[in-house]
């Protein structure tokens, strides 16, 4: 299955995103990497995963990039967890 993990590079995106790609699953990280908390972790949390995965670097509010990742790929299921957090290991 193709998977697009919104806020894919955050904490619980970026694990979660390990554990499709351990089951086979091919996934699509859409994320921002805004300065909320230091983009360095977020990039990090995927660092070693980047290879295996389409990683899209947009706001999920700029509709044009998000129309353009729905009209290039299809996905079967969408998890959405891009948000304003603070969780960090």
């Amino acid at each position: 299955m193709h998977f697009l993990v919104t806020g894919g590079a955050g904490f619980i995106g970026s694990h979660l995103t390990e554990a499709l790609l351990g089951q086979g699953h091919q996934v699509t990280v859409f994320d921002d990497f805004n300065d909320y908390y230091d983009p360095a972790i977020k990039r990090a949390n995927v660092a070693h995963i980047a290879n295996d995965i389409q990683i899209i670097e947009a706001d999920i509010r700029d509709a044009v990039t998000v129309e353009r990742t729905f009209a290039g790929n299809k996905f079967d299921t969408v998890v959405h967890l891009a948000a304003r957090a603070g969780v960090r290991p």
